[in-house]
């Protein structure tokens, strides 16, 4: 068993499980403010009840989010501590900021929103929603642009074989992060329209099959009534808006995802050629790009692999914004990574018994070639779905067809796969390099640590495999959880997130006593928050 083999697959697992929550989170809690915001202006029910239904589900999401980036914090100083040295300095300012400003404000202001329905006017009350997400999204920054000098290091300087910072700007104003915020918001965006749109159009199908609603001769629907709580007239304009808002969301997200996908990849063409050659199996220099690349598994190098479909001049356009530039492939760019980095790795105690092996310098291209293709089709995928569903449903109808409600059901992976996919590219794509040499001419580039370097020198193989069966036998538990929890309120809909209904009948059921629309004086705020 090798030590550090053990630490990325822990710090892969747990990292890739953490963010599958973190786009729900951020993409859901921009769209419930949005919705509760429309509430607040419009007063119409409807909304009040797409707050709290989504609500509940995006502080499930939140809670378990939080639960599983503990873990995060702990593995830089356990598993890789040699890491945590060298990027101690400049990682700690945005980490502080992250833990200390940006979390503790969304959490305080989530609690209040949660707790304070009846305590709070619903201008404070919005307010505190609003300054939580925000806050969500000054967290996602600060972790990106962590992440991004670990991409492209900037605004720091050698001193005694350790990077110290001396322009703080430079590291928060990184291009790098400035182009990957956007495209994780965007993409964000897209796990809360398909996740909008997949269980709207699961209740709506369910209304028809218990026979509640109707289509009329006009071919449209004829919204029904049902003597349970929750299930009436109200309930159908809920769901059918609710997969409108999710699919115009998720094709804007896609958009935008595009947009700032394509500026990051040309940012890589400069800073990690490497990684974007063996995205697009670009073994020899030229213009085209590969729909279709086949060779041997595990391969180290290009010798077996064979561009099965390629379209000239695609890959200069992602690379350059021209049809005609040729770009450096993967044998060439070899060599002058050998030449500038060396070909072995130093005979330094640091690197233990990997001390002087060859450095594969290319990596597993099956992870970076097709974790690139996974991260577009997915968003794809994501984004024609949601213009059909709109298009199926102009009528106010979706269709009688199970298997179509299962679809669109699962279609809610579509995008977590995106992101997840881009994420293991972006990561992965990156090794032998914890921290990517700049190759920036301004001698910035002896700012690069080996991955091999990294791990905990005090921390044996049978420790770490321990770690990983643990946390990963954790996270499975968890995931059980969270996924019943959100089975449990989907089924339920929006009297399980509002029991206030079944207290009431009729119109008032979603009115205060003075008759404006809100929440009932009999619904418990306990009920909504646990």
């Amino acid at each position: 068993m090798d030590a550090l083999e053990i630490a990325r697959w822990q710090f892969g697992i747990t990292t890739v499980y953490h963010f599958m929550m973190v786009p729900l989170t951020i993409g859901l809690g921009l769209v419930v403010a949005v919705i509760q915001t429309l509430w607040y202006r419009t007063g119409k029910p409807e909304y009040l009840r797409m707050t709290k239904f989504w609500g509940k589900l995006f502080l499930i999401n939140f809670i378990m989010g939080v639960a599983t980036g503990i873990v995060q914090e702990f593995q830089f100083g356990m598993a890789w501590s040699e890491y945590s040295r060298f990027v101690g300095d400049v990682f700690g300012a945005p980490l502080a900021l992250e833990a200390l400003l940006a979390f503790f404000v969304e959490s305080t202001f989530l609690g209040l929103w949660i707790f304070g329905w009846k305590q709070l006017k619903r201008g404070v009350h919005l307010a505190c929603l609003w300054i939580a997400v925000i806050g969500s999204v000054f967290s996602a920054y600060f972790i990106i642009v962590a992440n991004s000098w670990m991409q492209h290091p900037v605004g720091v300087e050698m001193v005694d074989g350790r990077p110290v910072m001396t322009d703080a700007w430079a590291v928060f104003t990184n291009n790098t992060a400035l182009v990957a915020v956007p495209h994780t918001l965007f993409g964000a965006l897209g796990v809360a329209g398909a996740f909008l749109l997949g269980i709207a159009w699961y209740h709506l199908w369910r209304r028809r099959h218990d026979g509640i609603d109707v289509i009329g001769a006009d071919g449209r629907l004829v919204a029904g009534e049902a003597n349970i709580p929750g299930r009436d007239k109200g309930d159908y304009t809920v769901w059918i808006r609710s997969l409108r808002i999710g699919a115009v969301v998720a094709m804007i997200s896609f958009a935008g995802t595009a947009l700032t996908g394509d500026l990051q990849g040309k940012l890589m063409f400069e800073q990690q050629p490497m990684k974007m050659a063996a995205a697009e199996a670009a073994c020899h220099d030229g213009t085209g790009f590969s729909v279709l690349s086949v060779g041997n598994l595990g391969a180290k190098n290009c010798d077996d692999i064979v561009a099965v479909i390629e379209v000239p001049g695609i890959l200069s356009f992602l690379a350059k914004g021209d049809f005609t530039t040729e770009v450096k492939g993967v044998n060439s760019l070899l060599g002058e990574y050998k030449e500038k980095y060396g070909t072995h790795l130093p005979d330094n105690p640091l690197y233990g018994d990997r001390a002087g092996q060859e450095i594969q310098y290319v990596p597993v291209m099956e992870v970076t070639y097709w974790g690139f293709r996974m991260m577009i089709g997915f968003g794809g995928v994501a984004a024609l779905a949601a213009l059909i569903a709109l298009w199926v449903t102009r009528k106010g109808v979706v269709p009688g067809s199970k298997w179509l409600m299962r679809l669109a059901v699962f279609g809610i992976l579509a995008p977590f796969g995106a992101n997840a996919a881009g994420w293991i590219f972006t990561e992965m794509g990156r090794q032998p390099f914890v921290v990517a040499p700049n190759p920036d001419m301004n001698g910035i580039d002896q700012v690069f640590m080996f991955t091999a370097a990294a791990v905990s020198p005090g921390v044996s193989a049978g420790e770490l495999m321990t770690s990983l069966v643990v946390l990963t036998a954790i996270y499975a538990v968890l995931l059980v959880v969270e996924v019943k929890l959100l089975v449990k309120y989907v089924r339920g809909g929006v009297a399980s997130a509002m029991p206030e209904l079944a207290h009431t009948k009729g119109e008032d059921r979603d009115k205060d006593d003075d008759g404006a629309p809100g929440p009932d004086k009999a619904d418990d705020v306990l009920a909504f928050a646990y």
